[in-house]
């Protein structure tokens, strides 16, 4: 049995947490991953008050849906690996701060980007950067029990499950494992999918599920925004490759329709979609609520 979530940017933006978990169980799905990207609005979220986080804590509770990742993609614009010392701290005390958070909420999971840079040449001292900053945020969450998750991304840097497992042998921790992108590793044309997954299934901690169109001698690829079915992901088989494994962890629908026309059906297609190929694969998802405690 696995959970479903929902990506926060695929839903229309709401004022009210409660309403916001509420709409994640009405579409069918047992949990929210939250979104703290490059802009100062999400990124504000990291000095939430003691009464904002109350608020989300009691959201989850009284709707039953739970908040199982934070999705850290802030480092994109303050990156662990930068040239700058002030913005290598900076994205350093982001990475702690999210810690805090998560820990606070009860969030289990924080999904980094693997990028060492974004908007700057990448280096060996880049890289290096990384692993250092990296290892200083392992530590911090692995005090606090919160897991953190690298992402196989639309980038080169860390763009397979074996690259993420080099860094697990330099970093070795049970608290840094793998959130691997099936529509990220399948744009690689490098990537075997099927071995990819065999080999780095002990180190999965979730799953994103997203279309993609793959890169080429010719193209930089299509890395978001590709409507299910119409990218080159073969989910029925990766499905079925981790349920053959066992894996039991959650997965995700990630999606950018917040500002779509309207992102409520844009969902319910999405959801249809994945409960079809669940259903041919033989996954099973967990009811929705099935937690939920009457006061």
């Amino acid at each position: 049995m696995n959970s479903l979530g929902i990506y926060e940017k695929a839903l229309p933006k709401m004022k009210s947490w409660h309403d916001r978990l509420q709409l994640v169980a009405d579409l069918g799905f047992n949990f929210l991953e939250l979104s703290v990207d490059e802009s100062d609005e999400r990124l504000a979220r990291l000095d939430w008050t003691r009464a904002q986080r109350e608020e989300v804590r009691n959201a989850i509770w009284d709707t039953g849906v739970r908040i199982h990742t934070l999705m850290l993609s802030g480092h994109r614009r303050y990156p662990l690996g930068a040239a700058d010392p002030a913005v290598r701290e900076q994205s350093l005390t982001m990475l702690y701060k999210a810690i805090d958070l998560a820990s606070d909420l009860g969030i289990r999971n924080i999904q980094l980007a693997g990028y060492d840079v974004y908007y700057e040449p990448k280096t060996v001292l880049s890289r290096e950067y990384f692993l250092e900053n990296l290892a200083k945020g392992v530590q911090y969450a692995a005090a606090k029990e919160v897991m953190l998750d690298i992402e196989t991304m639309d980038d080169s840097f860390i763009n397979s499950l074996a690259k993420i497992q080099d860094v697990k042998r330099q970093i070795p921790s049970p608290w840094l494992q793998a959130y691997p992108d099936v529509g990220n590793l399948t744009a690689w044309p490098q990537n075997d999918i099927g071995h990819e997954l065999e080999l780095g299934v002990a180190d999965i901690a979730a799953v994103h599920l997203k279309d993609t169109q793959p890169v080429t001698a010719t193209s930089k690829g299509q890395f978001r925004d590709v409507p299910f079915g119409d990218g080159t992901v073969d989910f029925e088989g990766c499905l079925r490759t981790l349920h053959r494994l066992g894996y039991g962890g959650a997965f995700t629908i990630e999606m950018w329709t917040e500002r779509a026309a309207d992102p409520v059906a844009a969902v319910r297609s999405a959801k249809q979609f994945f409960t079809e190929l669940f259903a041919r694969v033989g996954i099973e998802q967990e009811a929705v609520n099935a937690r939920r405690i009457e006061a």
